[in-house]
């Protein structure tokens, strides 16, 4: 254990402990490096930043609605690729290419289908409906990146749930048939209640991996979370702060803020499965 011990410590651990450290520290990182002890001021100071509003409710907004549909959406496709059809196994590797696939690649994809002169308004063009700007308007913009990341993520989840349900043993089902359940009845009395445990993981992954957005509306708005900061989210602030302002310190006090609204969310979501364990 004593090499992964000290792998974990060097890498993990101590840059961790750093980050914390530094929070309460405004760092100078032009010329001479200089570390100003400022106690709380930047926690206090994220109060009053609009931005950190506006990106905070940007990336709930996301949050919200990409981790159910993105979980019901790997619930059903399991259940569709679990069934007894024709090709299963070809589905199975169409349905799973996009989780291969580089997340910088399928984000210039999706920008050349949401262009101007992208594939959507070819489309919409060639039916005689018109077109739109779906990358320069903010009330659009961040949904055409969470239509994307459903696409994405869904497949990965899927793989998840089709292996808990060929654990679930064949007899429960025959059972059920003999006295006289429903398709429904099955799902809901059998299925449902096997799944909880992997539902609880699919929901706590999804929910961190969200949370953390921040290549694909890097990549859309070119780093800056337009138009009019419709795509800005946490993790992309930090960035600007951290590497743009060099405002380090500040950085390093949002990415707890962010830390601690993940783990809240995580328990929160532990509570409604407390009587599940992952190993049960």
């Amino acid at each position: 254990m004593t090499p992964t011990i000290i792998i974990l410590g060097v890498f993990l651990m101590l840059p961790v402990i750093y980050a914390i450290v530094l929070a309460f520290y405004k760092v100078q990182l032009l010329g001479e490096v200089n570390y100003n002890f400022t106690g709380l001021k930047n926690f206090i100071r994220i109060q009053d930043d609009e931005r950190v509003r506006i990106a905070l409710l940007n990336t709930i907004q996301y949050v919200l609605i990409v981790v159910p549909i993105q979980t019901i959406l790997a619930l059903i496709l399991a259940l569709l690729l679990n069934a007894k059809i024709r090709g299963k196994s070809w589905f199975r590797v169409a349905f799973f290419l996009p989780t291969v696939t580089s997340s910088a690649v399928l984000t210039l994809i999706f920008m050349w289908i949401y262009n101007s002169n992208g594939l959507l308004n070819g489309f919409l063009s060639a039916i005689g409906l018109p077109t739109y700007n779906w990358l320069g308007d903010p009330q659009v913009a961040l949904k055409g990146i969470m239509l994307m990341n459903i696409w994405a993520t869904a497949p990965l989840f899927m793989v998840i749930y089709l292996a808990a349900l060929q654990d679930i043993p064949e007899s429960l089902y025959e059972a059920a048939s003999i006295d006289g359940a429903t398709a429904w009845e099955k799902f809901w009395c059998i299925t449902l209640p096997f799944l909880k445990p992997v539902t609880f993981f699919v929901i706590t992954m999804g929910i961190i991996g969200t949370f953390q957005l921040f290549d694909q509306s890097y990549i859309f708005s070119n780093g800056s979370g337009g138009p009019d900061n419709a795509t800005l989210t946490i993790v992309l602030l930090i960035y600007q702060y951290a590497f743009k302002s060099l405002d380090m310190g500040y950085a390093l006090a949002l990415t707890l803020i962010l830390a601690l609204v993940i783990m809240t969310a995580t328990l929160i979501q532990r509570a409604l499965f407390k009587e599940e364990r992952l190993d049960s």
